[in-house]
């Protein structure tokens, strides 16, 4: 599979899924950003349930942004937010711990472009599953790319219509189990399984 794809803030399963099971990669940077996508939230499970991390970010006077020009807001203080509700959600899980170390820089340092902290945040992921591929970024934005598998659609989380095999979650026993999550919970979950786990998946 020729992969295109965009690099989202800690991806959901089904990009990892889409990753794993790639020849090669290839992340979109010549679009728009647009809000409410994936672009700069993720979803986790909370002991309430579902819950959103949204980072904040500069708003722009151009109309239109592209996504790799898209500043971070510095003025709140949301990586200590995010980082504590990781750590109510999953201090309990199997493998919070242990990857505890490898995950807590990320919401020290201090980045100024999304697209930065994205990539960052994919590839510490990918350390810690043990998964490596290769990737490229497209120069400019085109509509039709016939020569590629096209999951960008995926970054609307409203539009990412796959059904994953369940997996044992540490709130399941009060809401039942949450499907497609960031592939933190995953990872805190499942280790080093959840490789074996993402290469079985089919995408829709």
């Amino acid at each position: 599979m020729n992969l295109l794809i965009h690099p989202s803030y800690f991806p959901s399963i089904s990009h990892f899924v889409a990753i794993a099971q790639a020849e090669h990669v290839h992340f979109e940077m010549g679009d728009n950003f647009q809000k409410q996508t994936n672009r700069n939230r993720m979803f986790i499970y909370s002991p309430n349930g579902i819950q959103l991390l949204n980072i904040p970010i500069k708003h722009s006077k151009e109309a239109h942004q592209t996504m790799k020009d898209v500043k971070l807001e510095t003025a709140f203080d949301w990586q200590k937010q995010h980082f504590k509700s990781l750590e109510m959600a999953y201090r309990t899980s199997p493998f919070f711990e242990y990857f505890e170390d490898a995950i807590q820089p990320i919401f020290q340092k201090k980045h100024t472009f999304l697209v930065d902290l994205n990539y960052e945040t994919i590839a510490i992921v990918s350390k810690c599953l043990g998964l490596k591929f290769n990737y490229t970024e497209t120069q400019e934005y085109f509509k039709d790319v016939p020569e590629f598998t096209d999951l960008r659609p995926l970054i609307v989380g409203k539009k990412d219509n796959n059904q994953f095999e369940p997996y044992t979650q540490v709130f399941e026993d009060r809401h039942g189990f949450l499907n497609n999550l960031s592939i933190l919970d995953l990872l805190f979950n499942e280790g080093r399984y959840a490789v074996e786990y993402l290469k079985k998946q089919t995408l829709i």
